[in-house]
């Protein structure tokens, strides 16, 4: 494997297909684009930083392409097999509700795949807000002065989602996983 490893996920066999590979990455990237799912892109090294947080760009910074696409970073620390940890998502201009709700039904359904315990994330941007994220399943943990972290907890039952796939239709995803 190079830097990245690519898996499209645009169809129910090809997410059957990925789910080993998906299960011994610690690192990756799951790619939405037009409220679907296109590609998990599994990363060598995990994403400690970003752009926006080196440079001084605008608070409205998004990435440069193609219109309605999504990209979250996740990350499964060495010291907390466990867990999952949300670190950064990048979206396009337009990007729209569904494409980066479909990137985090995807983070769900690797979650449950790789029977993690809970996702934790920093929620860094401000419009973000709580009820937003409650509605989400997500729940305050840890507060700090300057984070606001937050955390969806599964152990063991993980809620019953509809995997957004290009074609064939959505399928459950806990009906994937336990294949």
């Amino acid at each position: 494997m190079g830097l990245t490893q690519t898996l499209p996920c645009r169809t129910h066999e090809e997410w059957l297909t990925a789910l080993p590979a998906i299960r011994n990455g610690r690192y990756g990237v799951i790619q939405t684009a037009a409220g679907k799912l296109v590609a998990i892109h599994l990363r060598r090294w995990p994403k400690l930083l970003s752009l926006p947080e080196i440079l001084p760009v605008s608070r409205d910074y998004h990435a440069r392409g193609a219109e309605d696409h999504c990209w979250l970073y996740y990350n499964q620390p060495l010291s907390c097999p466990n867990f999952l940890a949300l670190k950064y998502v990048v979206s396009s201009q337009s990007t729209s509700m569904a494409t980066a709700l479909a990137a985090a039904t995807a983070l769900d359904a690797i979650a449950e795949s790789k029977r993690s315990d809970a996702i934790l994330c920093d929620a860094a941007n401000s419009r973000l807000s709580d009820r937003f994220l409650a509605r989400q399943g997500w729940e305050a943990h840890k507060p700090q002065r300057w984070h606001r972290n937050f955390i969806k907890r599964f152990y063991g039952e993980y809620p019953r989602i509809e995997l957004p796939l290009e074609s064939g239709g959505e399928c459950a995803a806990s009906i994937l996983v336990a294949s």
